[in-house]
């Protein structure tokens, strides 16, 4: 499938502020089945962008705005294509859940078993993880189990949460959206050993509105089975990650990926509006793939 993906945020501050620095985590990946073809990033006020892979192998764009400005507009576009199917099929069994403590001896696998800055590991967290996984053997089964657990034991709302709401405030209040759902899955997971990424992108929703998170940045879950690799799980609408996610970058948790964060001196009030808009592209010419970004000044 191939798409193209707007991603717009603008700032307004209430009065002038200078020295802005920032890192913006925006342009997808090119692995496996999934292709960036080309990526334009376009910042207002003009600056100059550099580039560099983070420890996860993420893009990220740096950008310094010193010269006193009272709005700042980031705009990415992209074009990929994406894989039709998922990496795996519903109800394979490809790895045995008492074997999978071997992951921790993985090198790949170390960080995502750990806590991180919104993910808890913890007695509790792991009795719930049983109680969701109740009666799988198999590893793929169980995190498919926990993906359904939190699909149907939490509400989606998007007021319950903000973006720095930590895992443990969401198992209270049973709410959130899809970042928080997707914390809990890695703490369900990370309590029983399975190693677990945060991951963020895009969510096509096709002609018909029927999935949550779509026309905006969403955010699943990946978990890692050995011999296949990094499979994703998407708790929020219950189903495997196909060719209508779009994957951006991976991480711990939210901490490791926000699509735009830096600091500036001035005022605190702002005002934040964000447009995500994700399409079909119809037809499928070949084009290289994007290896950088290119910048619009």
């Amino acid at each position: 499938m191939k798409l193209h993906v707007l991603h717009r945020t603008r700032f307004h501050y209430a009065a002038t502020v200078r020295e802005s620095f920032n890192e913006a985590r925006l342009q997808p990946v090119t692995h496996g089945a999934q292709v960036c073809h080309n990526f334009i990033l376009k910042i207002l006020p003009t600056t100059r962008l550099s580039h560099y892979l983070d420890f996860y192998f993420n893009y990220v764009h740096l950008f310094d705005l010193t010269q006193p400005h009272t709005e700042l507009v980031v705009e990415a576009n992209s074009t990929v294509t994406t894989g039709d199917t998922p990496a795996l099929a519903a109800d394979a069994a490809p790895a045995p859940l008492s074997a999978i403590d071997e992951c921790a001896r993985m090198e790949r696998c170390y960080d995502f078993l750990q806590t991180s800055t919104y993910v808890d590991v913890s007695p509790e967290v792991w009795r719930l993880a049983l109680d969701a996984t109740e009666g799988q053997t198999d590893t793929w089964q169980a995190a498919q189990g926990i993906m359904r657990y939190i699909h149907r034991h939490f509400r989606y709302q998007s007021a319950a949460t903000h973006v720095h709401t930590h895992m443990r405030d969401v198992l209270q209040a049973r709410a959130g959206v899809c970042q928080d759902f997707a914390h809990v899955m890695l703490g369900f997971c990370r309590a029983l050993k399975i190693p677990a990424r945060y991951v963020s992108g895009y969510l096509y929703n096709g002609p018909a509105d029927q999935l949550k998170g779509a026309q905006a940045s969403h955010a699943w879950v990946e978990i890692y089975l050995p011999d296949h690799g990094w499979c994703g799980l998407d708790p929020t609408n219950s189903r495997l990650a196909d060719g209508h996610y779009v994957k951006v970058a991976v991480g711990r948790d939210y901490a490791d990926v926000s699509p735009l964060k830096g600091t500036y001196r001035g005022t605190a009030k702002r005002k934040l509006t964000v447009e995500v808009l994700v399409t079909r592209v119809e037809g499928d010419d070949p084009v290289h793939p994007a290896s950088h970004a290119t910048a619009r000044y």
